[in-house]
C-alpha cells in the first residue's frame, strides 16, 4: 500500500498535477491539506473517475483537508474531537478514516503566525487536542499514522538555516515540545533521514527562489505507530513534484507499507 501526503496549496491551482501525480505514482491514499475550497467545491466527482473516494472536511477559502483512498473509506470522522477553536470558530484542519488495514489522520496543524499571536497560543492549544484525540489508536494495534503538514520543524537539521527562523515560529521550544509530546502516545517519525538527500525538505517559499536554493523546511510528517512503522518499506520525499510551473510550496511526502 502506498500512502501519501501532500499539502497541495488549493485544489484548484493544483487539480491537473494532482490527478497526474495520482497516476502516475500509483498512490492508493493521498492525505491531503489545504483545500482552500468549500467541501462541494472540492472535484470529488474527478477523483471518482480515477476510483477514489474522498473525504473531505473543508469550509472555504482558507484551510481545508481531504482523505482520498482507492483501497476503501470507512468510519470517517471530520474536525478534531476538542479542538479548542480560534475566536470562536472551529478551522477545518483535520479528518480521520479507515483505509482498508490502515487507520489514518490527515492534519494542517495552525500555523501560529507569531509567537506573540494568539493564533500562537491555539497552535498550542490544537496540539494538546491532537495527542488526545490520537492517543487510543497510537496505542493501538491496528496500523495508524498521522499525516499532514505539522508546520513545526522537527530538529535544528529540519530548517536550512537556523539563524533566518529566529524569533519567528515553527521552531520555538514550545511547539517542539508539543510534537513530543505527541510522539509520547506511541508514535514516531517513520520518513527516516537523509533520505535521498542531504536535506530532504518538504517545503520552500515560492519567494526569493527558496526552491532552487534549497531554502526549506521539514514541516510534512509522517507519525506512525508501531505496527505502522514496522510496516513500512520505503518513505521518501517526491521533490520532483515541487519542480516546474504550477507546483504547490509543498512536496509529496510518500511512504510505501507492507500490509
Amino acid at each position: 500500500m502506498r500512502i501519501a501526503t501532500w499539502n497541495v496549496n488549493s485544489i484548484t491551482a493544483r487539480l491537473p498535477r494532482l490527478l497526474a501525480w495520482l497516476e502516475s505514482t500509483g498512490t492508493d491514499v493521498l492525505c491531503l491539506q489545504e483545500a482552500k475550497v468549500a467541501a462541494e467545491q472540492f472535484p470529488s466527482d474527478q477523483l471518482r473517475e480515477l476510483g477514489y473516494e474522498v473525504a473531505v472536511n473543508a469550509t472555504g477559502r482558507w484551510n481545508g483537508v481531504a482523505v482520498i483512498s482507492r483501497v476503501g473509506l470507512e468510519d470517517v470522522v471530520r474536525g478534531l474531537p476538542g479542538d479548542p477553536g480560534y475566536e470562536g470558530v472551529e478551522e477545518p484542519r483535520a479528518v480521520s478514516v479507515t483505509c482498508g488495514p490502515v487507520r489514518v489522520w490527515s492534519v494542517y496543524v495552525p500555523n501560529g503566525r507569531e509567537v506573540d499571536h494568539p493564533h500562537y497560543a491555539y497552535k498550542l492549544g490544537w496540539f494538546e487536542a491532537l495527542k488526545a484525540a490520537v492517543a487510543a489508536d497510537a496505542a493501538g494495534s491496528r496500523p495508524f499514522a498521522v499525516l499532514g503538514d505539522y508546520n513545526v520543524a522537527p530538529t535544528d537539521d529540519d530548517v536550512y538555516d537556523l539563524a533566518a527562523f529566529e524569533g519567528l515560529t515553527h521552531i520555538t521550544p514550545a511547539e517542539r515540545a508539543a510534537l513530543a509530546a505527541l510522539r509520547e502516545t506511541g508514535l514516531t517519525d517513520v520518513v527516516p533521514r537523509p533520505l535521498k538527500y542531504d536535506h530532504p525538505y518538504t517545503y520552500w517559499d515560492y519567494r526569493q527562489l527558496g526552491f532552487p536554493k534549497n531554502r526549506g523546511m521539514r514541516i510534512d510528517l509522517v507519525y506512525g505507530n508501531e505496527p505502522f512503522a514496522q510496516a513500512v518499506k520505503d518513505a521518501y520525499v517526491d521533490r520532483d513534484e515541487r519542480k516546474g510551473k504550477g507546483a504547490s510550496d509543498h512536496a509529496p511526502v510518500v511512504v510505501d507499507l507492507e500490509v
